[in-house]
């Protein structure tokens, strides 16, 4: 992808989208009511989570390696991701009958794993970070002649992200805000030149999560700045540096990184469960979150990109739960109180009188602070909402019971 001129930028993209026909499914723009009213104005989500292999990476994966030569398909291709990039570069391998080998973190979730061997390709494991796993991946390339497929790192990988850019267009003509789960930066770059090319005046805005976020301080410096460490739920767009041909295009058209905290990553995951019933994996709901957090720092028609579905069922239960405790709907707290027959009971009469529901309940009878005739108990309850947890502690505080939160 040229940079000199953005007409050639948008020229690469148009030419992805011809490589494209047939390969993907254009992906649908759904309303969100709930979303509108808090912004204030339309907001819409581009569901790249209902793509072919449940994200956006089949679009680059598939532009990228289309384009390489007979001799180059035949050594068969290497790639390192935590998952979406792995499905997406086995699905374009089976398609075009290409053998890919694929480096993933230890601990990757496993429907991913799955999925990416399902499309036939052989995965590997390395180490705890897809940057471990990139860095093996070189090294696969060089000793086997396999073609590195970068995740992000790649004009051609660009040019196919880019891709989601001219549906948008085409799916909402009047967008004034295009909001992009960020990670490396290849879809940020690859929508970045194709809304700014055709609508100019509209911004577009990446989001990273907040403890994996390479973008803020590299684009205060002006150069690519790795990541000394990074923890997130969001394992697909946690990257370490930003790569050297998506900064570029974000330096340049990007007008502004934003980060989001974990907690609004699952608080997103759970409203587009709950009022979209839209299944979206954290990384994916990036963009919700930024929303989510200041509604009216947006100017709609706002576009949120859902980049992606994969989410392990077991993180999905963790994240659902983090979420709901995240609004309000969930409360944890210890009492102590005499170890005697009924005072559970008793405890329990005074939940049930305010409408809370009991998830789980513990008894811990030994312990430095606990008296011979004491017991402390833990629960974990289901509430309604924050106003109800207020009822809730008040009511507990004003029947005599002494509560440690959390």
């Amino acid at each position: 992808m040229a940079h000199s001129t953005l007409p050639d930028d948008l020229a690469d993209i148009e030419a992805a989208r011809e490589l494209l026909k047939g390969v993907i499914r254009p992906t649908p723009l759904e309303h969100s009511r709930a979303l509108s009213e808090m912004v204030g104005g339309d907001v819409h989500f581009k569901c790249e989570n209902l793509q072919r292999a449940g994200s956006f990476k089949i679009r680059g994966a598939y532009a990228r390696m289309s384009r390489l030569t007979g001799e180059e398909k035949a050594r068969g291709v290497v790639a390192a991701s935590a998952g979406n990039h792995a499905q997406g570069v086995a699905l374009a391998g089976r398609l075009l009958g290409i053998s890919v080998t694929v480096f993933m973190p230890n601990g990757a979730p496993l429907p991913k794993v799955q999925a990416t061997r399902g499309y036939g390709a052989q995965v590997r494991f390395h180490r705890h970070t897809v940057d471990d796993c990139l860095t093996e991946a070189r090294r696969f390339s060089q000793q086997t002649g396999a073609v590195l497929i970068h995740p992000f790192d790649h004009v051609d990988v660009v040019a196919g992200q880019g891709t989601v850019g001219l549906e948008i267009l085409e799916q909402c003509p009047d967008v004034r805000t295009v909001v992009v789960s960020t990670g490396g930066g290849g879809l940020l770059a690859g929508i970045g030149t194709a809304i700014k090319t055709k609508r100019p005046e509209a911004k577009v805005v990446g989001v990273q999560a907040e403890t994996a976020a390479a973008y803020p301080r590299s684009l205060e410096a002006g150069h690519p700045i790795p990541l000394e460490k990074m923890s997130t739920m969001a394992d697909g767009i946690a990257v370490g540096c930003p790569g050297d041909v998506p900064f570029a295009i974000v330096r340049d058209l990007v007008d502004e990184v934003r980060t989001v905290g974990e907690e609004m990553l699952s608080r997103a995951l759970l409203h587009l469960l709950e009022r979209a019933k839209l299944v979206v994996e954290p990384a994916g709901a990036a963009g919700v979150a930024a929303l989510l957090a200041d509604p009216r720092s947006f100017e709609p028609p706002v576009v949120a990109v859902l980049s992606g579905g994969n989410v392990d069922p077991l993180l999905m239960m963790r994240v659902i739960r983090h979420g709901m405790a995240a609004a309000g709907r969930y409360l944890q707290f210890r009492v102590v109180t005499t170890d005697r027959p009924g005072s559970l009971a008793a405890l329990l009469r005074i939940l049930a009188d305010t409408d809370a529901n009991v998830l789980e309940v513990e008894h811990s009878r030994t312990g430095p602070a606990l008296g011979v005739n004491e017991v402390e108990i833990g629960l974990q309850i289901e509430t309604q909402g924050p106003d109800h947890c207020k009822q809730v502690l008040h009511t507990l505080s004003e029947a005599g019971y002494q509560l440690k939160l959390g």
